[in-house]
């Protein structure tokens, strides 16, 4: 059995650790709201933008041109995006196994994987895919500038046909309590479903100066958009992820302490009742 400076030791250890989860799970908590209203304010703008492009490509001959080049994939390109530190349950994890998976789908292609986060860049790095730019700023601060440059050069490597395919990794966040690893086709433009009969066309509306023009201009900051709302939701999901496990990891510790408590008081009692023994047994004497 442990003695009383051991078990006491121990007590003092848990404790100092509680100090750190717990104040690790405030601040997680405050930048997931920070978070949260980033991607909920983000998303219907880049909902609403990306329905006025499928308006715009269900009229009558307009198609979305280079961005939709379906050719044999020999050259892809992917955004992997996790944290840049870890603490955070299986997000890290979840994004990187997701990536591996999606690599196993082209053994014969030669891809780039452009990492964001030191965690995914370490993993890929250690996998032979190391990202040709340092992109791990972007992670701790989303900036729309930085990540429309990266979706430029992403986008003028498909058109250039230096990429046959784009694809994005990241985790999609639901809740505080899920976040999906998510793996979506970026390049190239996927085709539109027919409309069904009955339905509203798009052909209602007058667009000027002509609907070629007003692609020319909306695809690529469609997908400027649609680049930097999976930067925000993989944001908004590793803050969840980090709330989640220091709260999980505060309540082992207080459980830990608990029995621990319990078994300090319960050595102390006995050493207590043992001394009483002695002492009575001395004076029986």
């Amino acid at each position: 059995m442990p003695s009383l400076k051991e078990i006491k030791g121990r007590i003092a250890s848990v404790q100092s650790t509680l100090k750190i989860t717990s104040a690790m799970k405030l601040v997680a908590s405050a930048k997931l709201r920070k978070s949260q209203q980033a991607i909920e304010g983000m998303r219907p703008y880049e909902q609403q933008l990306h329905g006025i492009l499928s308006d715009l490509l269900s009229m009558e001959k307009a198609d979305a041109g280079d961005y939709a080049r379906q050719t044999e994939v020999k050259r892809v390109a992917v955004v992997a995006i996790a944290s840049n530190s870890s603490l955070c349950g299986g997000f890290n994890i979840n994004a990187v196994r997701t990536v591996e998976a999606l690599l196993r789908d082209y053994p014969e292609a030669e891809v780039v994987v452009f990492s964001l986060g030191r965690k995914m860049a370490e993993a890929m790095k250690k996998a032979g895919y190391p990202s040709p730019v340092d992109l791990n700023v972007l992670v701790e601060h989303p900036a729309y500038g930085a990540v429309a440059n990266l979706a430029g050069i992403l986008i003028d490597g498909f058109l250039s046909g230096r990429y046959d395919r784009v694809e994005l990794v990241y985790n999609h966040f639901v809740s505080t309590a899920k976040q999906v690893p998510t793996r979506e086709v970026f390049l190239p433009v996927a085709p539109l479903a027919a409309a069904e009969p009955g339905t509203e066309s798009a052909t209602d509306f007058i667009v000027e100066p002509s609907v070629s023009e007003q692609l020319a201009l909306l695809l690529p900051q469609t997908l400027k958009f649609k680049l930097y709302t999976a930067l925000l939701d993989s944001v908004a999901s590793e803050q969840a992820a980090r709330t989640v496990a220091m709260q999980t990891a505060t309540d082992n510790g207080n459980e830990l302490l608990h029995g621990l408590t319990l078994q300090y008081n319960k050595s102390r009692q006995q050493k207590i009742t043992s001394e009483i023994l002695d002492l009575a047994g001395g004076a029986l004497q």
